[in-house]
């Protein structure tokens, strides 16, 4: 009982962080082809936050994987690690409870 429903609130927390890289992603791309401007409060808002739940995720993978031909790569690598952790870890470690 307690393994299922932290199986689905850690679940559930891993399924928001991929949202929000992918809608962080995104809305780098829109700023960068000056479709958003950041000096709108509430997209400046909204990209603030998502910089802060992406960037403890983004950051340390920056850190060893460089752009290829100035593309960053690490949100999809961060995308597939938590959906690893997801699908396969996860479950594994709360089967015991």
């Amino acid at each position: 009982m307690i393994g299922s429903f932290l199986h689905f609130v850690l679940s559930g927390l891993l399924e928001v962080m991929v949202w929000a890289i992918i809608i962080s992603a995104i809305m780098s791309w829109l700023v960068a082809f000056n479709v958003l401007n950041l000096r709108n409060n509430f997209v400046a808002s909204i990209h603030r936050v998502l910089e802060t739940l992406t960037a403890p995720i983004l950051a340390p993978l920056q850190r060893f994987i460089p752009p290829i031909a100035g593309l960053d790569i690490t949100p999809i690598i961060a995308i597939l690690v938590l959906q690893g952790i997801q699908r396969f870890i996860l479950p594994g470690l709360l089967g015991g409870l």
